[in-house]
């Protein structure tokens, strides 16, 4: 599949001429903002939990996070802990996560929605199964999208995140472990074992495997 091997990638540099002009130059916040909002959307849509997705709309989860990203800049400047691209998706999954525990504690009998499959579900399982070169004919040939969508939903919301960083969004496992806070051997253990347990479910579903 071609998954990244690299380490933590630097910020381009319209990024770091950006972060150099926010001390002298208000305006520079704005735009520094403006350039990372589509991709936070899309990191942001991409995780969005299918059963709160109904609910909760992304663009608010995003707005959330810059404000969040405004607020603390000063000491992100101070520390340049990190890139900031990274630290502004960083912030942009502690508020998903915080959102997602808020919703499911309001509404704890609402379950994932099923049958209608779920766009990153199907993402994620393609571009997992991909290998094959005729497997994705033979996935519509068997008409298993309804399948497939239920037995990535199955996953637990750890194994999914994992395996939607890794794959669906190629992301190296340096920067995957800086978003979930854990060391880069961790996060190479934990996607093995979301892979693994993907892969029992996919076959419990028929979908890996004969029936």
């Amino acid at each position: 599949m071609g998954l990244s091997t690299e380490p933590i990638r630097p910020d381009s540099e319209d990024t770091r001429r950006l972060l150099d002009r926010t001390g002298v130059n208000p305006d520079a916040v704005g735009e520094l903002l403006a350039r990372h909002r589509p991709s936070l959307r899309a990191f942001v849509e991409l995780h969005l939990d299918p059963a709160i997705r109904a609910r909760i709309d992304a663009s608010d989860v995003v707005q959330e996070a810059q404000a969040e990203l405004a607020r603390r800049l000063p000491d992100f400047l101070a520390r340049r802990p990190m890139p900031f691209h990274l630290w502004a998706r960083k912030t942009a999954y502690e508020r998903l996560l915080n959102t997602r525990r808020d919703q499911r504690a309001a509404r704890r009998d609402v379950a994932r929605e099923e049958a209608v499959p779920d766009r990153s579900s199907l993402l994620l399982a393609r571009s997992i199964l991909a290998p094959g070169p005729t497997l994705s004919e033979t996935l519509v040939a068997r008409e298993t999208a309804e399948r497939v969508a239920r037995a990535v939903e199955g996953l637990a919301d750890g194994d999914r995140e994992i395996l939607l960083m890794r794959h669906a969004e190629d992301l190296p496992y340096e920067e995957i472990a800086c978003l979930l806070d854990i060391d880069t051997a961790a996060a190479r253990k934990r996607y093995g074992r979301a892979l693994i347990r993907l892969q029992q479910l996919l076959a419990a579903h028929g979908i890996l495997g004969g029936e």
